[in-house]
């Protein structure tokens, strides 16, 4: 059986034979994450630029190109050279739920990119202003039905997985009317909620749990089967009296389809050697989520289950791009 120690030292030295193996990388890396500085897919972005930089001892450098709820930053990846000099950090929104949105989306995932290793899986949490005069899911629901379009919510862009999330649980609460206001990323969003701009929010754990603590923001439900173990007093959407409304984020390292098999597989194991640091992921899992590390073929079948789902969702509760 392996201890924990003996399982970093393993996949270290995997890491290390792969990067042997295939001298790679042999010039700075740019890894582009698709959100602004400060969303959950650029927290992760740089805690791998930092963990491939000292696994590789090479420069890995995250460069944020916003837009397009995460389109942009992934066709960017998407129409890189294969070269393993451009990774990305792919989420559910642009990989998973814009596909089913975006008649005219510049990429295909199946043909365009290379998925790497799946990092991070994190539920989403519904969090209002302290202004409004809810403590609850149940309160949220009778005082949108009480005050018909009076109650914004912002989300990280039209088509992402946190404003699908919101007309989940419009459907689910029984086609309550809220007004979307859709940003470029998770981070200006939840500023504008601290700021009383919007009222109301879903938001991956790891971006809202400082506010949520600061008590600027109020938590009323997750977004997943059972609680978070980072915000243990806060029920889950189906305790809240909401069924149905089920939506985690998920974060990993991708590339340009046709990167070399030997740069993919150092990639790889170098990924899962950062998840199995101690340091790296104690600093993940306090963020909330659930750290994965996964193969390229178990990260593409999750892409696709997680398509067909997102599919559905937006097929029953007739979602649209704004």
């Amino acid at each position: 059986m392996f201890t924990r120690r003996g399982l970093v030292a393993a996949a270290a030295l995997m890491a290390g034979d792969a990067v042997a193996q295939g001298r790679y990388p042999d010039q700075p890396v740019r890894i582009i994450v698709p959100f602004p500085a400060g969303g959950p897919a650029d927290i992760v972005g740089r805690v791998l630029a930092r963990a491939l930089s000292e696994s590789f001892g090479q420069s890995f450098v995250v460069d944020n190109r916003a837009g397009a709820g995460g389109v942009i930053g992934v066709e960017a990846v998407a129409r890189a050279r294969p070269d393993g000099l451009t990774l990305g950090i792919g989420s559910s929104g642009a990989l998973c739920v814009l596909p089913s949105l975006m008649p005219n989306i510049p990429y295909v995932v199946a043909r365009d990119i290379q998925p790497i290793s799946l990092a991070i899986i994190v539920p989403q949490v519904l969090a209002v202003h302290p202004s409004v005069p809810a403590r609850s899911v149940a309160e949220l629901v009778a005082l949108a039905k009480a005050r018909p379009g009076s109650l914004n919510f912002g989300s990280s862009g039209s088509g992402n997985s946190l404003h699908l999330a919101a007309e989940l649980f419009r459907a689910r609460a029984g086609g309550i009317n809220i007004v979307h206001v859709p940003y470029r990323g998770a981070a200006p969003a939840l500023t504008d909620l601290i700021g009383g701009q919007v009222q109301m929010m879903f938001g991956d754990v790891p971006v809202m749990l400082p506010a949520i603590q600061a008590g600027t923001i109020r938590p009323l439900g997750v977004t997943a089967a059972t609680r978070s173990h980072v915000l243990p007093d806060v029920p889950t959407m189906a305790e809240a009296g909401v069924p149905g409304v089920e939506s985690e984020s998920f974060y990993g390292l991708i590339a340009p389809a046709g990167i070399a098999p030997d740069r993919l597989s150092a990639l790889e194991q170098a990924v899962k050697a950062a998840l199995v640091n101690p340091a790296i992921r104690q600093s993940l899992l306090d963020q909330g989520g659930r750290l994965i590390g996964n193969s390229p073929a178990e990260f593409a079948a999750h892409i696709r289950s997680e398509t067909e789902k997102w599919a559905e969702v937006i097929r029953l509760s007739g979602a649209k791009l704004d």
